[in-house]
């Protein structure tokens, strides 16, 4: 039976992209050779790296607006670095959230001042500040869109006067923003795009060139930018599925479509959480997040009851981040509102029986 996998990263992916990588590991493009090992130099993989790198500037709105679109190494969490090096000249701002950008903040303190302009910590990041000032002087604001240890999610960005960097790894491609107003997006593919192993950067290129230090070629944007994200052997197998989820959302009927389909899981959720008394969520209600809902039960005498339940359920990764405990639903893009449909089943019937 396959599960119904609820887990925070790496996530669920859509089937048939499953089943086109498994095909493509046996024998890429009829070539009698394994995807993972061809040359990346190869047309056919060139061809791969060109198609995912156009679509995530097609999908976000960006085509020919001054934008690049890179595939990396390293995890979001390189990208809490690689920001700061190339971005930051005197001063940052940090807007923190959670875990996440608690440790970029602590990256770009290595380059300059950070300003954490808000925060949440004190009350464990159960929501999002909102009542903050943006001063003009910074080389730019840092923001995470969505918190996946949580379940918090801003709903909306500020209108600022200096650059503005967001951390999207566990919402991008989910819902409709305006995505010019960004001048550099990254994303951990493992959250809502593909396999762990690579990471999207997406960059305006007039941000690029503009503090005083010497950068290594590695740590460069400008660098990856000139060779089309292959400066060095690329993550081939994760570029490659988060290709092929690309096109399934693009066929899918994009974003548009896709985030109805979220907020129809979303409050389906939501709405069990609240309506049933075995249960209260952690974050507060006007944060929550779209794609990670975080929630307790009100008795911890119905852990055990509850746990067997929904594994019985054929439910994967509900378990909370060991951090703060309890229950988290990841639900991204290609989580079916079906599988949404069974644990709020699997919830109801505990109620039922308490």
């Amino acid at each position: 039976m396959k599960k119904h996998n609820f887990s925070a990263g790496p996530c669920v992916l859509p089937q048939e992209v499953i089943l086109k990588s498994a095909e493509a590991i046996q024998d890429f493009n009829n070539s009698g050779l394994s995807l993972i090992e061809i040359s990346h130099r190869s047309k056919d993989f060139v061809a791969v790296m060109d198609r995912a790198r156009a679509l995530a500037l097609e999908l976000l709105g960006l085509e020919n607006k001054g934008y690049k679109a890179l595939f990396l190494h390293g995890g979001a969490s390189l990208q809490f670095l690689m920001t700061a090096y190339n971005l930051l000249e005197t001063k940052a701002g940090y807007l923190n959230t959670g875990t996440w950008s608690d440790n970029a903040i602590k990256e770009a303190k290595l380059f300059g001042e950070v300003l954490e302009v808000g925060s949440s910590k004190s009350e464990g990041y159960n929501h999002i500040p909102k009542m903050y000032g943006v001063p003009n002087d910074l080389d730019y604001l840092h923001l995470t869109s969505n918190n996946t240890i949580y379940g918090t999610q801003i709903k909306n960005f500020p209108k600022v006067n200096v650059p503005l960097v967001c951390d999207m790894s566990s919402d991008i491609f989910s819902r409709q923003l305006d995505f010019s107003k960004f001048d550099l997006i990254y994303a951990g593919a493992q959250k809502n795009m593909g396999p762990a192993g690579t990471t999207l950067v997406v960059v305006k290129e007039s941000v690029l060139g503009n503090v005083s230090r010497k950068i290594p070629s590695m740590m460069d944007y400008q660098a990856h930018i000139l060779k089309e994200s292959m400066f060095n052997t690329p993550a081939v197998f994760p570029v490659y599925v988060s290709m092929l989820t690309l096109e399934w959302l693009k066929n899918s009927g994009g974003i548009p479509a896709i985030e109805e389909v979220n907020n129809k899981k979303a409050q389906l959720l939501y709405s069990e959480i609240d309506l049933n008394p075995l249960f209260n969520g952690y974050s507060i209600k006007e944060d929550r997040s779209t794609m990670n809902a975080t929630f307790n039960l009100t008795e911890s005498k119905l852990q055990a009851t509850f746990d067997a339940m929904w594994k019985e359920a054929g439910i994967n990764g509900l378990s909370g981040h060991r951090s703060i405990g309890g229950y988290r639903a990841s639900m991204y893009n290609a989580l079916s509102l079906e599988s949404v449909g069974i644990l709020v089943d699997v919830m109801s019937e505990l109620e039922r029986k308490a």
